[in-house]
């Protein structure tokens, strides 16, 4: 007798419903194939996240031969469940066991039969606790990231405005930045080309004709170094940047101009030199460092004496706070007087949280509460997390985030989705495995923390795309139309639409090549821009991923009268288009019968190229 054959797809509903995400409390019905003799039993293998698995009983169906099924009700609270499943068989009179479980790949979809338990992969169910969609208005917008030393001075002359001690300023913006370091490889002066707040008010009519609707400011607060990352005091503008009055002018033009600005909320450490720390005494007597009677002191977590503290990564530089402390929680989020209150009081349209796996759940959630509070003229605010993985299912520190289950984060920063676009275009991965990438990653998101994810291409802790995809413009072009048709928010990175390059860090934070734009890239992006803006799928519309040979597509659509199709080629030849050949990872007729019906300029795709079509039944 040979081994049954086994048969299970989580992204069908044939064989699992619902699709992704369900609600906790809600029902997910299971189907499998074992097409074979002498079935002994077959076996759901499921365990909620941190218990221990059960194996629940599948019965035979009587209207499909060879299927098996169960419905499985979800509860508790909500998070993970994690399964796979157990075929029992008779073969020579003997009892054996095979397994049936995620593919080799660890993605969704279609797994594989496997002899050993010990190899097996288990799919993942996400439950979350209620629906919790981002506002509409970040959710129909372009983001714009400003790294606001980098991008423009604004002032009479291009002074610099407030220059710090120890540092220096560039000669002209076209020099590359440059880090002085000590022999430690610690850096010892901070390096500024003078970009502040007035910079970015004087270039807001050309990011609005770029289509931008969306501000990201790098940190804006008082801090010694240029990136701001070393907050020295949360309720003040940094005075290189410019002063409240000049933010409150920022706001007032971006909101007559429909858009809406995001902070930058660093909370999980400070600056060594800052008014709570005050290593170096910039800030007088007071501070933690200095001062045992600081009201700062339960902040910080010190060891023998206060030069062995607690740090972010080992930066000295970087004290780590205690977000456990209630003194702390009270100035980040929970006093009338908070940071978040005080500047989300400002007009701002929300924060990202940069660090999101050092805070905790409960940290978070009393800054989504507090946040939650301030709507202004009928409109939400916003908060997003600096997650680099799949958020669904993140381990920080032994412990399983919670982030998009509701209450928490609207979305993430999709760096997952950066990964799948920069390897497809270097050929790392092929198609089939950036349809099976993204779609598993959809599976596993709720579906309004998917869309409300912020997708880039390059952020400031990254290498820039055009360096990524080795100087090729028409890489590039692809990397753009990726951006801003996949499924989640596009954000730009300052200077990605001129054509900046830039390796690692500091070479990604060039100053912007104002009058010396690529315009060809430009172009790109500003096409790109307003066909997203104009397509409400490309905004809202699901998402649904296939291959065909070496080309990458997906539909959106909201209904099923209206489709957009893409289709991408990222291979160097002229690729003639089989539709028929079309793997749909969904084993559903929606993918394969809407793409018979499509043209694609005679089913053929032009190197380097891509169509994107309408298409209405």
């Amino acid at each position: 007798m040979t081994f049954p054959d086994i048969y299970f797809n989580s992204w069908s509903e044939t064989y699992r419903r619902p699709f992704g995400a369900v609600r906790i409390g809600n029902s997910v019905y299971f189907s499998i194939k074992v097409d074979g003799v002498n079935i002994l039993a077959v076996d759901l293998m499921i365990q909620k996240d941190g218990e221990q698995i059960k194996a629940l009983n599948m019965l035979p169906s009587s209207e499909k031969e060879h299927f098996y099924y169960l419905k499985f009700t979800t509860e508790g609270n909500c998070g993970l469940y994690f399964y796979h499943f157990k075929v029992t068989y008779r073969d020579e009179q003997q009892e054996k066991t095979l397994y049936y479980a995620k593919a080799e790949d660890n993605y969704g979809g279609v797994g594989r039969i496997l002899y050993d338990s010990a190899r097996v992969e288990q799919y993942q169910i996400t439950c979350f606790d209620h629906q919790d969609p981002a506002p509409d208005w970040y959710l129909d917008g372009v983001i714009y990231h400003v790294f606001v030393d980098r991008f423009n001075n604004g002032n009479h002359h291009k002074m610099v405005l407030n220059p710090k001690k120890n540092s220096f300023l560039y000669a002209t913006e076209d020099d590359l930045p440059y880090y002085i370091r000590d022999n430690k490889g610690d850096i010892v002066r901070w390096d500024f080309y003078g970009g502040n707040l007035n910079g970015i008010i004087a270039r807001l009519n050309d990011l609005y004709k770029l289509g931008v609707t969306i501000l990201y400011l790098s940190p804006i607060f008082e801090a010694s170094s240029n990136h701001k990352y070393d907050t020295g005091n949360y309720l003040r503008i940094d005075p290189m940047f410019g002063d409240q009055k000049t933010f409150d002018r920022l706001i007032a033009k971006t909101r007559r101009l429909g858009m809406h600005v995001i902070l930058d909320g660093v909370f999980n450490h400070v600056g060594a030199d800052s008014i709570y720390f005050n290593r170096f005494g910039n800030y007088g007597n007071g501070g933690a460092y200095l001062d045992p009677g600081s009201p700062y002191c339960d902040w910080f977590t010190f060891h023998g004496d206060h030069d062995h503290y607690n740090c972010w990564w080992n930066i000295d530089d970087l004290p780590t706070v205690n977000k456990e402390k209630k003194s702390y929680r009270d100035f980040i989020y929970e006093s009338e007087d908070s940071v978040i209150n005080t500047w989300s009081a400002t007009g701002i349209g929300g924060w990202r949280l940069d660090v999101a796996d050092e805070l905790s759940d409960d940290f978070i959630e009393g800054i989504r509460h507090t946040l939650d509070q301030h709507i202004e003229k009928g409109e939400r605010k916003v908060l997003i997390g600096e997650v680099w993985e799949d958020a669904s299912n993140k381990i920080a520190y032994g412990k399983r985030h919670h982030y998009l289950e509701g209450g928490m984060l609207h979305g993430v920063m999709n760096y997952p989705f950066r990964s799948i676009i920069i390897d497809l275009l270097i050929g790392k991965q092929n198609a089939r495995q950036v349809a099976r990438a993204s779609f598993t990653l959809r599976s596993n998101y709720p579906q309004d923390a998917f869309f409300a994810n912020m997708n880039n291409i390059g952020t400031h802790d990254t290498e820039r795309i055009l360096t990524m995809l080795g100087d090729d413009e028409k890489k590039v072009l692809l990397a753009i139309w990726m951006l801003m048709t996949l499924p989640g928010v596009p954000c730009v990175y300052y200077g990605d639409e001129a054509g900046v390059a830039g390796g690692k860090d500091p070479d990604n934070r060039r100053f912007y090549p104002w009058g010396k734009e690529n315009q060809s890239i430009l172009a790109a992006f500003r096409s790109a821009i307003q066909t997203r803006r104009q397509d409400e799928n490309l905004q809202k519309g699901l998402f649904y991923p296939f291959s065909i040979g070496n080309l990458f597509g997906f539909l959106r659509f909201q209904t099923k009268a209206d489709y957009t199709a893409i289709i991408f080629n990222p291979s160097n030849e002229t690729t003639n288009v089989d539709l028929s050949q079309c793997i749909d990872e969904t084993e559903g007729e929606l993918i394969g019968n809407s793409l018979k019906d499509l043209s694609f300029d005679g089913e053929q795709i032009a190197a380097w190229d891509f169509s994107i079509k309408k298409l209405k039944e």
